[in-house]
């Protein structure tokens, strides 16, 4: 089975070669990162039993927020510091997508439009729920930015975690949002666009829109999520992590120069049964797909809004309290006990060959140097 990583060695260097005109930083940085990932290029360490004297050999990973194979620690940490932010109430998953026509506009200004996707959807949905009718209050949002279908086309849209109910304008009161019900979502989606196109055309003035999204209706889902502390924080490591593919969903790859790369994938018609397919694109048409969802450098895919931004620490911990009755604040504490991610990767954990010892780091592999030409030919 073949992984992202190996696509971009193989690969990588006759993309970079037949694109050198076009690629952006952000792109020719994940192809070199991602075909450098736990190899020799980025260095390791050996790691001991302090007990049978098994050696076990781990090489670095490379970190690049696209690379399938990290971000295991992150997601661990960033889980452990989400318990303190949680609160004990249901749960509503808010999309927000754009139409086909819009998408290539996002794309060639995805620095600022991407930006404004965001902060859009997460205040078109503060401005209906602070109507008495809906919700009252004040709600706390956790956006994370996508771009991707299944068969890695285009499609940026927001996922947005939100807690079924508001904080008032003085902060004093909670307003539970009704079961199954936060706000409509047709009128939602016709403030949504109407914000957004407008910000677009202010934003990028020399920007044509086409005329047909202003006339398109634009789709928004939201349905009641998940319930219990542990589910939610599940859910949502989920979605903050997830890169376009992972490479469980690789099957084979073909060829050097000119070769093949196939995957898998679902059509959404087949999702809810688990349908499974299969897709072989060129080696250059599946680097294109899987690169246009890098993110430029600098650009934040996870934003907190609401009673979730790192400012509202204050008023959150007092919404907690008046929620969370004592005895059960005591019995659903969070414990998290999480590797820390500067360890080298290995250290403390125990030996895979006699089960009894830990393994403890021996040596450093170094990486070569210089790396940027080790790890992928220009």
């Amino acid at each position: 089975m073949a992984t992202v990583g190996e696509v971009a060695a193989r690969f990588g260097a006759a993309y970079l070669a037949r694109h050198s005109a076009g690629i952006l930083p952000s792109h020719r940085r994940a192809l070199r990162d991602l075909a450098a990932c736990r190899t020799a290029a980025l260095g390791g360490h050996v790691s001991g039993c302090d007990h049978c004297g098994y050696e076990h050999f781990v090489y670095h990973s490379c970190r690049n927020r696209s690379c399938p194979q990290c971000h295991g620690a992150a997601t661990a940490a960033w889980t452990a510091a989400r318990t303190t932010e949680l609160l004990p109430v249901p749960y509503f998953h808010v999309v927000f997508t754009v139409p086909a026509e819009l998408r290539e506009v996002i794309r060639t200004h995805q620095r600022v439009a991407l930006s404004l996707l965001m902060s859009t959807a997460a205040e078109s949905l503060q401005a209906l729920a602070a109507d008495p009718h809906y919700v009252g209050g004040t709600l706390g949002i956790l956006a994370v930015l996508h771009t991707w279908t299944r068969a890695l086309v285009y499609h940026p849209h927001v996922h947005c975690l939100v807690p079924g109910g508001g904080v008032t304008p003085d902060g004093t009161t909670w307003c539970p949002a009704r079961a199954t019900f936060l706000v409509p979502v047709r009128a939602l989606s016709v403030h949504f666009r109407a914000r957004l196109l407008s910000r677009l055309r202010a934003a990028l003035p020399d920007v044509v829109l086409p005329a047909r999204v202003w006339a398109t209706p634009w789709v928004v889902y939201c349905k009641p999520s998940v319930h219990g502390s542990d589910t939610v924080l599940r859910y949502l490591a989920r979605y903050v992590h997830r890169v376009a593919i992972t490479d469980a969903r690789m099957v084979a790859m073909t060829g050097t120069g000119d070769g093949t790369v196939t995957f898998r994938y679902t059509a959404r018609r087949d999702a809810a049964a688990g349908v499974w397919r299969t897709m072989t694109l060129s080696a250059d048409e599946f680097l294109r797909r899987f690169l246009q969802h890098v993110l430029p450098r600098g650009l934040h895919k996870v934003r907190y809004y609401g009673v979730w931004r790192p400012a509202a620490a204050p008023l959150r911990a007092r919404v907690q309290l008046l929620l969370t009755p004592p005895a059960r604040a005591a019995r659903d504490a969070p414990v998290a006990l999480v590797r820390d991610s500067t360890a080298p990767e290995g250290a403390g954990r125990r030996c895979p060959r006699c089960a009894q010892g830990s393994l403890v780091v021996r040596r450093v592999l170094t990486r070569p140097s210089p790396f940027r030409a080790t790890a992928m030919a220009p």
